[in-house]
């Protein structure tokens, strides 16, 4: 009886799977075009329920496919019973299996507990000593409890010290730096990073969201690229806020390198900027572009000013919990 009604709910799931949409309208890829990228796919994995993820890295993906020429494929939380983005479902994200041929992996998720088989996905990825450029809430991308295959990999783990935000990217969740809708971030390149390829034509960094806390000194070989410095208040042209909250001013992006379970290394790069408001700055988007070409090793191909121009419309919504646009489909997103 137990096993018919198992069987008799795994069909009802295809079925209504089926109904919905078919698998390949679970996510969207943009085929890259001739460029330095020609040849690579990057996938870029959606999922956190403030920032926006699924407005930001659809975005992303069409400039590093159109202006570059990477193959990119977005997955998103999506909501089974009508094949909706769903950001605040933290147990779906369809697709992760593309991650087992992938050459670059874009990561913006927070808090997630996904079911062992995906999850398998993202853990053998960040095994294998491919590359890991990661935004925002990705330093505490996980929340698996206890007891759970991959519990270290939560966000704040005893077993593995800050679990997978610490470990791989540098830093966990710490706290706001900077007050929370009410002081944003003016990024400013590190000292001695000036000739780095990764800032190569970067200017003018500028973003709504604020500095996260980390702790300093960073792990490992853990490199400061651009520091945030803390507004007064929500434009770029306020004036920095005086005393300790920008003394010093802690980094909100960095590199480093992480060492996998089949003794090959990475090279990771992660920002706390990146919401999809924070995109709008032509300064950001140039630097994760950049970041990608540096992680697959291309830095010898990283122009001198990186084509970052948007492609399509792209009018980004404030973030906030809640307030995801709600009925939109993966295809929505198709160019």
């Amino acid at each position: 009886m137990i096993r018919n009604l198992m069987l008799l709910a795994v069909v009802l799931n295809v079925i209504i799977t089926a109904g919905c949409s078919s698998t390949n309208e679970l996510w969207v890829t943009y085929g890259g075009t001739e460029g330095p990228g020609k040849g690579k796919h990057i996938v870029l994995v959606s999922g956190d329920e403030e920032y926006r993820s699924e407005e930001c890295l659809p975005q992303l993906g069409k400039i590093l496919a159109v202006r570059h020429g990477f193959k990119c494929t977005v997955l998103f939380p999506i909501n089974l019973t009508d094949g909706t983005i769903q950001p605040d479902k933290v147990d779906n994200i369809p697709g992760l299996e593309v991650l087992d041929s992938a050459d670059l992996l874009v990561l913006f998720t927070r808090f997630r507990d996904l079911p062992d088989g995906a999850m398998k996905h993202l853990v053998d990825y960040t095994e294998s000593g491919k590359p890991i450029v990661a935004l925002r809430t990705s330093t505490h991308a996980f929340n698996i409890p206890e007891g759970k295959t991959y519990s270290k990999y939560s966000y704040n783990s005893k077993q593995w010290d800050g679990g997978f935000g610490r470990q791989v990217l540098g830093e966990t969740w710490r706290s706001h730096h900077g007050k929370h809708k009410l002081q944003s971030t003016r990024g400013l390149i590190a000292q001695g990073m000036e000739s780095h390829p990764l800032v190569r034509g970067v200017a003018d960094i500028w973003g709504p969201t604020d500095v996260y806390g980390v702790r300093l000194p960073l792990p490992g070989d853990s490199k400061s690229v651009v520091l945030g410095e803390v507004l007064e208040g929500m434009k770029p042209t306020d004036k920095p806020v005086e005393g300790q909250q920008n003394d010093p001013r802690l980094p909100v992006a960095w590199i480093k390198s992480y060492t996998g379970s089949l003794g090959k290394t990475s090279r990771i790069f992660t920002t706390t900027m990146g919401s999809s408001t924070d995109l709008e700055s032509e300064g950001l988007r140039r630097l994760l572009v950049n970041a990608c070409y540096w992680g697959l090793e291309l830095e010898d191909k990283i122009p001198e000013k990186s084509d970052v121009r948007l492609v399509g419309e792209y009018k980004p919504t404030p973030y906030g919990f809640g307030a995801f646009t709600r009925g939109v489909k993966p295809a929505a997103h198709k160019m």
